[in-house]
């Protein structure tokens, strides 16, 4: 600068510079570049970032490339560190701080807001503050929770998201159907599948239900047993069927009474009803239909104690004798005969191998374990799986996968006869 004032002074042009003044604008040039990497690269990104995401906002949503898929976050309820929440509305803010403090509780949000989806957001976001865990990986929006509402679930923060695959065509009874299953285990839904196509190119697969009928059995507590058993006898009585049958009836246009079967501990009297029920699963139908009946013998037996009315005899969602012997829900045969070469191309075995594995495994090995109607390879994984999908509880999964598993080889060995006898499927 120094040079170019004398330069100035003596008139002398600009542009006329030596090699020490080009040194010099040089360095110049290379400091500012330095300056500007130092202090201001972080102002640039932002700049053209922010700039990007504008030009990316306003590109036309017919336009712009789908999404990449990304794997789902882990749910952080178990232990993910927490991310920063989004703001809530000031309203919200005050709830939550209410029902974190208790001075709320969390079970009249949905009644007291009358916005269920609201409700169950402020639920996460106490929940959040309470805990100090996210929930990134459940999700909240996409679901109607108005429809739950005293209907399924109690509290909700969220829902789940599970995959549902289809297995198919099964052909059962000369029907094609497809079967839904809901499920995370890779392979089921494949395995099944094949199973399915071994089937169908056998000439398809025939079943038929042995019983159809739900049970609930109450627990009753007498002052003897001698008085726990003058109630058993009453109600095994054939000539007693009719009238208890109209009183057990009178509740339901669909349930029917279709025995009872008593069994006694002590003085502990426990009374296991069977009746049908429609196309229901029938829960609840039948514990209303044993209510009236309780009411009935209570003018007879007043001395009578109801302790509860399923005594656990049923027997609901518990591995149970009583299910696997005289049955609950349906109690169903299926059975179909795969051909040798069915057996070669589809399954990728022979007969005798099969036959043999299912005595070794299915049989014997259930047998060494105790099993208790887990004379099966894996009956439960597809039980369950098409439970979820189709709504059944999956819980009642226990009972109505237990399952027996025959083989045998069959036309000189050549053919597999298969079948599979489940005593307790409720649906």
């Amino acid at each position: 600068m120094r040079r170019w004032r004398e330069k100035i002074r003596a008139s002398t042009p600009l542009h006329v510079v030596s090699l020490a003044e080009i040194f010099a604008i040089c360095g110049l040039v290379a400091s500012l570049i330095y300056l500007l990497s130092f202090f201001g690269i972080a102002f640039v990104q932002s700049v053209v970032s922010n700039s990007d995401d504008e030009e990316d906002y306003l590109i036309d949503a017919r336009h712009a490339p789908a999404p990449a898929p990304t794997a789902p976050a882990p749910c952080a309820l178990l232990g993910n560190p927490a991310a920063a929440p989004e703001k809530m509305p000031e309203d919200d803010e005050d709830i939550v701080a209410a029902v974190v403090a208790g001075t709320i509780p969390s079970y009249v949000l949905e009644t007291s807001l009358g916005d269920c989806r609201r409700a169950a957001g402020i639920r996460r976001e106490a929940l959040r503050r309470i805990t100090g865990r996210e929930m990134d990986g459940l999700p909240l929006d996409g679901f109607d929770y108005a429809s739950a509402l005293g209907q399924c679930i109690e509290q909700p923060v969220g829902y789940v998201q599970l995959p549902v695959g289809v297995a198919g065509p099964l052909l059962l009874d000369g029907r094609r159907l497809y079967v839904p299953m809901a499920t995370t285990e890779g392979c089921l839904v494949a395995s099944t599948n094949r199973g399915f196509k071994a089937i169908a190119e056998s000439g398809g697969a025939s079943s038929v239900i042995l019983r159809d009928g739900m049970t609930r059995a109450p627990a009753a507590r007498f002052p003897s047993a001698r008085r726990a058993a003058e109630l058993k006898g009453f109600l095994e009585n054939p000539a007693n069927f009719d009238t208890l049958a109209t009183v057990f009836n009178r509740s339901s246009r669909f349930g029917r009474l279709q025995g009872v079967k008593c069994a006694m501990a002590g003085r502990n009297l426990y009374m296991r009803f069977t009746c049908s029920t429609g196309d229901a699963m029938g829960m609840n139908m039948v514990s209303k239909c044993v209510q009236n009946v309780l009411d009935y013998l209570q003018d007879d037996f007043p001395d009578m104690d109801v302790i509860s009315i399923s005594g656990n005899f049923c027997s609901d969602k518990k591995s149970a004798a009583i299910n696997w012997i005289e049955g609950r829900g349906k109690s169903v045969v299926c059975e179909a005969v795969i051909k040798e070469e069915v057996v070669k191309k589809v399954l990728k075995t022979n007969v005798q191998a099969l036959v043999e594995l299912n005595v070794i495994k299915n049989l014997a090995g259930s047998a060494v374990a105790g099993a208790l109607g887990g004379f099966n390879a894996h009956a439960s994984n597809i039980v369950t799986a098409i439970f979820i999908a189709t709504g059944q509880d999956p819980a009642q999964n226990v009972e109505s996968s237990q399952c027996m598993t025959m083989l045998e080889a069959i036309n000189d060995g050549k053919d597999l006869h298969i079948s599979v006898t489940m005593p307790s499927i409720e649906v």
